[in-house]
């Protein structure tokens, strides 16, 4: 008989490993929607769309992880369209959803940018940015813009976006930030690195790439943000013996 745990547990357990609390976030981390109590499967996904909570239903999951959940800072607070489509389809089979967002973006050894760095072999040495979840380290000896891309794109399985300057020198000292940290180009650039990782691109990134020289690297969003909820997924089985599955909807951006 599989092994289960209780959903307090569990949310116990996911709260103690990230401690969200220490967190000024666009959404609320943890617990997100209540289902059944007993929990025995857990689906890992990055984001909880449609399509990743139809495949928690067809593979009867008891409770879904993501980085990007719901209840977004802003956001109507009316249940209508999507959003209603989604919450039914939690509500209607007694799933649980846990999220976590800028938690498990920072977490040294089960975050994202940990997860990217180590994939990538990047060596961290420190961090920047607001809530230091931006990270600079070095690069392995002989890194080049092209190597750096070529890495990038056997590690993530999908070509980066490039810019990169006249006159780009070897690539040493190297700053990263997965997903939508396009603003911290700036401060990575103040902290005197060679290139900038992360996982989307916006206009003004071309002029401050091509007048400092910096190389500013998009390597997608998804892309750049799977591994911390396979790490946490892995952290839950290793815990309490169940089955956790990741499930990789894939998204272009």
């Amino acid at each position: 008989m599989a092994s289960s745990t209780t959903r307090e547990a569990l949310t116990r357990f996911l709260d103690e490993q990230l401690n969200p609390d220490a967190f000024r976030d666009y959404c609320p981390n943890g617990l997100q929607v209540e289902g059944r109590n007993d929990i025995r499967r857990l689906v890992c996904g990055v984001t909880a769309n449609q399509a990743l909570l139809d495949l928690a239903v067809e593979q009867q999951a008891d409770a879904i992880l993501v980085h990007h959940g719901w209840f977004w800072r802003g956001e109507s607070g009316v249940v209508t369209g999507i959003k209603r489509q989604r919450l039914k389809t939690l509500l209607a089979n007694d799933i649980t959803l846990y999220a976590y967002h800028l938690p498990l973006d920072a977490h040294p050894v089960l975050g994202n940018n940990a997860g990217l760095a180590k994939a990538a072999g990047w060596r961290q040495t420190g961090v920047f940015g607001e809530q230091g979840l931006g990270c600079i380290g070095d690069a392995p000896p002989g890194t080049t813009v092209e190597s750096l891309a070529e890495g990038l794109t056997s590690v993530l399985g999908r070509a980066p976006f490039v810019l990169a300057g006249a006159g780009v020198q070897p690539i040493r000292r190297i700053a990263w930030c997965t997903g939508a940290a396009q603003g911290y180009f700036e401060a990575a650039i103040a902290e005197g690195v060679d290139a900038f990782v992360t996982g989307e691109v916006s206009e003004p990134m071309v002029h401050l790439a091509r007048e400092t020289g910096v190389v500013y690297v998009a390597a997608g969003h998804h892309a750049t943000e799977r591994f911390g909820v396979q790490a946490l997924g892995d952290a839950v089985a290793a815990r309490f013996g169940i089955e956790v599955r990741y499930q990789d909807v894939d998204s272009p951006v």
